[in-house]
C-alpha cells in the first residue's frame, strides 16, 4: 500500500463515519419534534424511549469520527478543534446534555423535574444537527485560520503552535456566511425528516404514526429546498484546487469538475438523492412505515459522496479564507505513512463491528415500542 493510497483510504473512512453520523442524527431530529409527535406526557416518553435505544450509537459515532480524524489527519484536528473550538464545544456540550438527560429525566430525586431534561433533549435535537452541518459546510466554504509549520523548527518561537485562528471569534464567524447557515439548516431539517421516518417505523402507536405522516411534509419540504439551493451553489462556485507543486489555487466549477472526473461519485450521489426522495415519497403518498431504510441508505451515500468530493481529486478539504496557502489537503495534513499503515490493519476489524451493530439494532427492534412499556416502567 503506497502512502498516497493510504491517504485516500483514510479520507474515505473518515467520510464514511461522517456520513453515518448524519444518518444517526435521526435521534436528534425525532427529539426536536417530540412535542408535536408525542403531545401527551405518555406520548413524549414513547418517543424518547424509541430514540433512547439508539442515542449511544450516535454519540459513539461522533466520538469515533473525531478520533479517526485526529489519528489520520492531525493537522485538521489541531486547526479546527483547537481554533474553532467554540463551535465544537457547543456541539459536545449539547451531546453531553443529551446523555445526562436520557439517564436522569425520570430518576427518583430529580429535583430539576423531567421537563428540564426533556428541554435539554430538544435543545440537542435542534443545535446538534445544525452546528454539525455548519462545521461540515466549512469544508466547502472555508474558514479563517493560518498555518505556520515553520514554528515547529523555529527556535525563536515562544510556543510551537503551527495553526491559529485569524480572529477572536474562534469559529463563530462561520455563522456569518449565509451558505454555511443554509447547509446547517438543511442538515437540521434532514435530521427531523429522518427522525419522523424512524419513529413511524419503530413505534407501535397509531396516534404518533399518524401525526408523523402529516408533519413529515413540514420537514421534508424545507430540507429539499435548502439542500437543492446549496447543491446548485456548490456546483457553480469556485473551488480550492491543489496544483502540481502543492500550491492552492481557485478553480471555477471545481466541485462540478470533481464529480465529472469521478463519474462513480456522480452516479452514487444521484442514486443517494433518489433514495432519500423515495423514502419520503412512500411515506407521504403510500402511508408506508418503512421509508427510513431507503432514506437512511440514501443519506449515507449522498453525504459520503459530498465529503469525498471535498477531499479527493486534488482538492483542499479545509480551505483557509485568510491565507489560501494555509488550506489543508489530504497530503499536507495527514499522519505519517507508518501511522496510517498501522491503523489500516486495525481498520480491517470494521466489518465485524458493523455486523455487531446490525445485530444489536435487530435485537432491539424486534418488538415495536408502545405505551405499555411506559406503564410497566420499562422506559427512559
Amino acid at each position: 500500500m503506497s502512502y498516497d493510497f493510504l491517504q485516500q483510504y483514510w479520507w474515505f473512512l473518515v467520510s464514511l463515519l461522517g456520513a453515518l453520523l448524519v444518518f444517526l442524527m435521526f435521534v436528534q431530529g425525532a427529539n426536536s419534534l417530540v412535542g408535536s409527535l408525542g403531545r401527551t406526557p405518555e406520548g413524549r416518553r414513547v418517543v424518547f424511549n424509541s430514540t433512547g435505544r439508539k442515542w449511544e450509537l450516535t454519540f459513539t459515532t461522533l466520538v469515533t469520527f473525531g478520533g479517526a480524524f485526529f489519528a489520520s489527519f492531525p493537522l485538521f484536528y489541531s486547526t479546527s478543534f483547537g481554533g474553532a473550538y467554540w463551535v465544537w464545544m457547543l456541539i459536545l456540550l449539547t451531546f453531553v446534555l443529551q446523555a445526562v438527560s436520557y439517564e436522569f429525566q425520570n430518576k427518583l430525586g430529580n429535583f430539576l423535574g423531567p421537563r428540564t431534561f426533556q428541554f435539554f433533549l430538544v435543545l440537542n435535537g435542534v443545535l446538534g444537527p445544525f452546528l454539525i452541518g455548519c462545521a461540515v459546510a466549512t469544508f466547502f466554504e472555508g474558514s479563517n485560520f493560518i498555518v505556520t509549520k515553520e514554528n515547529l523548527i523555529d527556535s525563536g518561537a515562544l510556543t510551537p503552535i503551527i495553526s491559529r485562528w485569524a480572529n477572536a471569534s474562534h469559529g463563530l464567524d462561520v455563522l456569518l456566511n449565509p451558505w454555511v447557515l443554509v447547509f446547517g439548516l438543511a442538515v437540521m431539517f434532514l435530521a427531523r425528516t429522518l427522525g419522523i421516518l424512524y419513529v413511524m417505523n419503530n413505534v407501535g402507536d397509531e396516534d404518533i404514526r399518524s401525526r408523523g405522516s402529516v408533519r413529515i411534509i413540514g420537514t421534508a419540504v424545507p430540507f429539499l429546498v435548502l439542500f437543492v439551493a446549496w447543491l446548485v451553489h456548490l456546483l457553480l462556485k469556485e473551488g480550492y484546487a491543489v496544483g502540481e507543486n502543492g500550491t492552492i489555487l481557485m478553480e471555477p466549477f471545481k466541485y462540478t469538475h470533481n464529480l465529472l472526473n469521478m463519474p462513480v461519485l456522480l452516479i452514487l450521489l444521484l442514486a443517494g438523492i433518489v433514495l432519500v426522495l423515495w423514502g419520503i415519497g412512500i411515506t407521504v403518498f403510500k402511508n408506508s412505515n418503512g421509508g427510513i431504510w431507503s432514506a437512511g441508505v440514501g443519506t449515507v451515500i449522498t453525504v459520503l459522496c459530498l465529503l469525498l468530493c471535498a477531499g479527493w481529486n486534488n482538492t483542499a478539504y479545509y480551505p483557509s479564507n485568510t491565507d489560501l496557502q494555509s488550506s489543508l489537503t489530504i497530503q499536507n495534513s495527514c499522519s505519517s505513512e507508518f501511522t496510517l499503515q498501522t491503523m489500516a490493519i486495525v481498520s480491517l476489524l470494521i466489518p465485524f463491528v458493523l455486523a455487531y451493530i446490525v445485530y444489536c439494532w435487530y435485537s432491539l427492534d424486534k418488538k415495536k415500542i408502545t405505551k405499555d412499556e411506559i406503564l410497566n416502567g420499562e422506559a427512559y
